[in-house]
């Protein structure tokens, strides 16, 4: 009613005062994505950032997702909302079947995504790095508990990062496997450390076994630095043939480090979760 006053005084050329003219403006109401938790974390002795976004039928059913817990999942400086909005794309478009995101923020990326090094540079640089053991200890202790007690889950997860965060992705893939049933890693920073995980990675395949699995890996226009590492690990996967992986490496020439992440998310969603054959 009082919109309808305004318009009538204003019409009528009867001054009008700014804040009634504000009042019928157009309604006001947050979009929410997802929602976030505050992770009590013994590991770390702090709460942690958790984002999660659902399927958008999720309230009204029954059914069961699997879950792809994603590194660097904050939602500010970090990749939560990108990566879930392709989970939506896929739901909206019947591309790829309904997926559960829970996005994990980091805090410190080097310190919690890459393995210790000796390399005096390296140390220097960036004192607090080397804890991967003790964020991959936090993931399977804490976060994916909390997850699967909350949460209406099939079983079935993956681990996606990029960068480092795809460096931790292999690292868990060769060291811990039983961790996640799918693996993505989109340019991961093999570099570090000189490329040591990538030149140890046979001794660490020898030691898998036979439960399936999938790896995909794939690495833009970065220069030898990061591709000599990654054909060293592509290498070592010819040559330790594993009956229960499947693993994938797609070079992305036309991409750089910094524009390769959402296509490649993209198939890699396309090629994990394609949507049921009618």
């Amino acid at each position: 009613m009082r919109g309808v006053l305004a318009v009538l005084l204003v019409a009528a050329g009867i001054a009008v005062a700014p804040a009634t003219l504000a009042q019928t403006g157009p309604a006001e109401r947050p979009i929410v994505i997802g929602t976030s938790y505050a992770l009590p974390s013994s590991a770390y002795g702090a709460t942690r950032e958790i984002n999660v976004w659902l399927p958008p039928g999720y309230a009204e059913g029954e059914a069961a997702y699997p879950v792809l817990y994603l590194l660097d999942g904050g939602t500010v400086w970090q990749d939560f909302h990108h990566i879930s909005g392709l989970a939506q794309l896929g739901t909206v478009n019947g591309t790829t079947r309904d997926v559960i995101v829970v996005g994990v923020a980091s805090v410190d990326r080097r310190n919690e995504l890459a393995l210790p090094t000796q390399n005096p540079e390296l140390v220097a640089q960036y004192p607090t790095q080397g804890q991967s053991e003790r964020f991959r200890g936090f993931l399977r202790d804490e976060v994916q508990p909390f997850v699967e007690e909350r949460f209406r889950t099939s079983g079935e997860t993956a681990l996606m990062g990029e960068s480092l965060a795809g460096l931790f992705v292999v690292e868990s893939f060769l060291k811990a496997p039983e961790m996640f049933d799918h693996y993505v890693a989109v340019s991961p920073s093999l570099w570090w450390d000189g490329g040591r995980l990538a030149a140890q990675a046979g001794a660490h395949l020898r030691d898998h076994s036979n439960d399936p699995r999938t790896l995909i890996l794939t690495l833009g226009d970065e220069g030898p630095e990061m591709e000599a590492p990654m054909e060293v690990l592509v290498a070592h996967l010819r040559d330790h043939a594993m009956p229960g992986v499947t693993w994938s490496y797609t070079p992305r020439p036309d991409e750089t480090h910094a524009t390769i992440y959402h296509g490649a998310a993209l198939t890699a969603f396309r090629q994990l979760f394609p949507a049921p054959t009618p």
